[in-house]
């Protein structure tokens, strides 16, 4: 059997390493602007939402999210129904910075597609978000504190 996640990993380490390069300018390293582009898209998305939507725990997507609020990248806002919740929101200097890591994330998409077809890029996306889903059984089990059966 081939080793599809190996390839998968490298895949997304090799486009995270090139974005934290090209990145580094403007001050957003350790795939922030995964963090960034996610609040972009989706404004007032509370903490744990993102976590889950970048698939990190709780801890990791926090000390992400204060370095962001440290840069002046985002802004956390109270609710207004429930004070405790804070929603977070792109800031100007964020929404300013949205347009190169979208051209970023095009041009990588370009690359890593050149020469599929339409079929091909179609039947690779619907495979991937099958992978994810099958994936994503797992990690709600493992975040809940329970161990897989090998």
């Amino acid at each position: 059997m081939n080793d599809i996640l190996r390839e998968i990993g490298m895949i997304a380490r090799a486009l995270d390493s090139i974005s934290n390069i090209e990145f580094k300018e403007y001050d957003l390293t350790k795939g922030q602007y995964l963090y960034l582009v996610r609040i972009y898209e989706n404004p007032g998305v509370i903490q744990e939402k993102l976590a889950e939507m970048i698939k990190v725990d709780r801890t990791t997507a926090a000390r992400a999210i204060k370095k962001l609020e440290q840069n002046g990248f985002i802004e956390k806002r109270h609710d207004d129904h429930n004070q405790k919740v804070k929603k977070l929101f792109p800031t100007e200097k964020g929404k300013a910075i949205y347009p190169f890591i979208k051209k970023e994330h095009d041009h990588s998409n370009k690359i890593a597609l050149d020469g599929f077809s339409r079929e091909e890029i179609d039947n690779l996306f619907q495979s991937l978000q099958r992978v994810r889903r099958n994936i994503e059984v797992d990690w709600e089990l493992v975040k809940k504190g329970h161990k897989r059966n090998y």
